[in-house]
């Protein structure tokens, strides 16, 4: 199955690794990328009806609160959007696969999901866990816990990091991100 799409690399890393910026030098090196959690905002918008009959509400914040601490609610949103995503990045993949050069899926729970199976290489964007919390509390002014708890919910940086092709090393500055990149790119 993996061969057809020899060309894909999965993009993965864990929440404030700075997956969105390799994306973007990615984009910016002329590289195509598959950006899944774009894809599901947009299935989001077209599932709006179904979701409001089952959740009473199509907010976000709200159903993060209804979802995160029930395992069965959360199947119930997935079981909405994810096969309709999955349909998508399949398809925008099989369009790419035909230029025969490497493209990037960007899939931040990829390990966590199990549910690309047709994808075989992957390239983790890699932060120590507490370069990893700093940057979220940072950016999104949450507290330490809170980032905490997101990170419980994540599989460890340090095993993806064990289980990946690639890794872009994304612990000190951009200047140093940038390299990590251009020797990354010289490898493909």
């Amino acid at each position: 199955m993996s061969s057809d799409f020899k060309n894909a690399i999965v993009l993965t890393g864990g929440i404030g690794t700075g997956k969105s910026t390799v994306a973007s030098f990615l984009k910016l090196y002329g590289y195509k990328i598959i950006d899944a959690d774009k894809i599901s905002k947009e299935v989001f918008e077209e599932k709006k009806e179904t979701i409001k009959k089952l959740f009473s509400t199509t907010n976000r914040k709200k159903l993060r609160k209804i979802v995160f601490n029930n395992k069965e609610k959360l199947k119930q949103l997935e079981d909405i959007i994810l096969p309709e995503v999955k349909k998508k990045v399949i398809e925008k993949a099989k369009k790419y696969e035909k230029d025969n050069i490497p493209y990037f899926v960007d899939l931040p729970l990829y390990f966590e999901k199990q549910n690309y199976k047709e994808f075989n290489k992957v390239l983790v964007v890699y932060a120590p866990k507490e370069i990893q919390i700093k940057r979220v509390m940072q950016r999104d002014n949450a507290s330490k816990e809170e980032v905490e708890s997101i990170l419980k919910n994540q599989m460890d940086i340090e095993e993806k990091k064990s289980l990946s092709d690639f890794i872009i090393d994304n612990s000190k500055d951009l200047k140093h991100l940038q390299k990590e990149i251009e020797n990354f790119i010289k490898k493909l």
